[in-house]
């Protein structure tokens, strides 16, 4: 029998009911926005925001917008700053941690909304969630890819990278990863070299820190990517053997930090990840200096500024590593994970599974006569570009600036020719 309107018009509140108290008991499966917003408070209003950093993830991966935090607070002093998130645990997290404006709006028409009435000009986003074409499809802003690390994965050359006008990137290695490996770029035009802001305060930190007696070696692997092509990760291939070596040697003390995902996909990584948390938490700490430990804080800062010497797989943490300027040994993952062939991973030691025995003698030869070291002092420069402490930051902001300028062009130039009669706006059922 069909149903009345009547019935169908309480079953939907009904369901909207039971969505709102799940949403607000946390009963959602991992990774869906609460959506619980602010949106009747937000209708009708404006905001003074000339930039919007878009940020539709859940708690779990605050890890790639937190590293973001100093530099969008130097942006903020020149260009109001809001975050967007459509998560209310998400606000409350970045709200509490970066001291930034943030706003939660689980509505499409709420943003469309209040962008209609505000000067906000440049949009910024610190990954590829698919949730980002709610904001992308505002055509009277400038959008910008961030993404939250760079590196030699080939990932970090996806066809999502085009649904942006721009992609900030750390220097021309990466231009010329991006020209190289994409299809039907135009990455010397849409690819803008900021550095990597997040050093700025890295560096700093690591010029006022004292060097242990014993040399401090980091081993920072990544995890296990989100499918196996991309699994670079030697957390379950190379971590234990790694660590143990280095720990019996009693020539160095080891630090080890492992990614924040790690063990999400594939048990192993997790199994592994704990066998190495207690493997060190058990060892005895070295003669002289701090004990051997696992560093779990949100800013790798701490840890840079600790090791002499860091243990890697292919990620970004090996591009930021060579702003130390310090030694680097890179893991090769086992598996058909495609390596890319880049300047980096040409000159690094690698550390294959099959000569995980030679992992001690490896690392004493690099840290006493650091065979690459003029070598890679050059390469940095080619992945990082100006490394001088706040040089980063300022680009970044200057870029940003840069940005908004072409975004007025461009409104303008549109606005010369008259808008469009009854122009469908993206939002409509049904349009194309």
């Amino acid at each position: 029998m069909p149903a009345t309107p009547r019935g169908a018009t309480l079953r939907r509140r009904i369901r909207s009911l039971g969505g709102k108290v799940i949403r607000r008991l946390g009963l959602l499966p991992g990774g869906m926005p609460d959506g619980l917003g602010e949106d009747q408070e937000l209708l009708g209003t404006s905001w003074p925001y000339e930039v919007l950093v878009y940020f539709a993830d859940t708690p779990e991966a605050l890890y790639q917008i937190e590293q973001w935090y100093d530099t969008f607070r130097a942006l903020h002093a020149e260009h109001p700053v809001v975050v967007v998130t459509q998560d209310s645990r998400t606000a409350r997290a970045i709200r509490r941690d970066s001291g930034l404006d943030v706003r939660t709006v689980a509505h499409y028409t709420t943003l469309d909304d209040i962008l209609g009435r505000s000067p906000t000009k440049l949009a910024l986003y610190v990954n590829h969630n698919p949730e980002n074409f709610t904001c992308l499809r505002f055509g009277q802003l400038v959008h910008a890819s961030l993404m939250h690390g760079d590196s030699d994965k080939l990932v970090t050359v996806s066809n999502q990278t085009k649904a942006y006008d721009f992609s900030f990137v750390a220097g021309q290695a990466a231009v010329e990863r991006m020209a190289r490996f994409s299809t039907l770029y135009d990455a010397h035009a849409r690819c803008v070299p900021v550095g990597r802001p997040q050093l700025d305060d890295q560096l700093r930190l690591r010029a006022r820190t004292p060097r242990g007696p014993l040399p401090t070696v980091l081993y920072a692997p990544t995890w296990e990517g989100g499918q196996p092509s991309a699994e670079y990760g030697s957390v379950a291939t190379h971590g234990l053997a790694v660590v143990r070596a280095l720990v019996e040697s009693g020539r160095y003390r080891v630090l080890y930090r492992p990614h924040p995902l790690t063990g999400v996909r594939v048990a192993a990584y997790g199994e592994a990840d704990k066998a190495i948390r207690e493997y060190l938490a058990a060892a005895p700490a070295p003669a002289e200096g701090p004990a051997h430990g696992t560093d779990t804080h949100g800013d790798v800062a701490p840890a840079f500024a600790a090791a002499d010497l860091l243990v890697c797989d292919v990620s970004g943490v090996a591009m930021d590593w060579l702003a130390t300027g310090e030694p680097i040994v890179v893991t090769r993952p086992v598996g058909d994970v495609v390596i890319a062939s880049s300047p980096l991973l040409e000159l690094a030691p690698a550390l294959p599974v099959a000569a995980l025995g030679d992992v001690l003698a490896t690392v004493d030869r690099e840290l006493t006569q650091d065979p690459t070291r003029d070598r890679r002092l050059t390469l940095r420069e080619h992945y990082l570009g100006d490394t001088a402490p706040g040089a980063s930051t300022q680009r970044f902001v200057a870029a940003c600036e840069r940005l908004m300028e072409i975004r007025d062009r461009e409104v303008a130039r549109i606005e010369a020719y008259g808008a469009p009669s009854a122009a469908p706006t993206g939002n409509e059922r049904g349009t194309r």
